[in-house]
């Protein structure tokens, strides 16, 4: 399993997107900067009123698909 770092700062308006079907996954850089794309729904229990953002830990298995986020700090 591999596990990256992520640094997220998705203002509300631009998560929006995601209910209105525009969005359907994140492009992010970790914290070696290598480029990540990870389905937007995993944020859902992060988002708060004023969108998300946060330092992130994303696991992926074997076939580079998302296994699970968790918050960090």
């Amino acid at each position: 399993m591999q596990a990256v770092v992520v640094s997220l700062n998705i203002p509300r308006e631009e998560y929006l997107r995601v209910y209105q079907g525009a969005a359907r996954s994140v492009l992010a850089w970790d914290s070696l900067g290598r480029k990540i794309s990870f389905p937007v729904k995993v944020l859902q229990p992060f988002v708060s009123h004023e969108g998300v953002q946060g330092k992130f830990r994303l696991e992926f298995d074997e076939q580079n698909r998302f296994v699970a986020i968790k918050r960090l700090g």
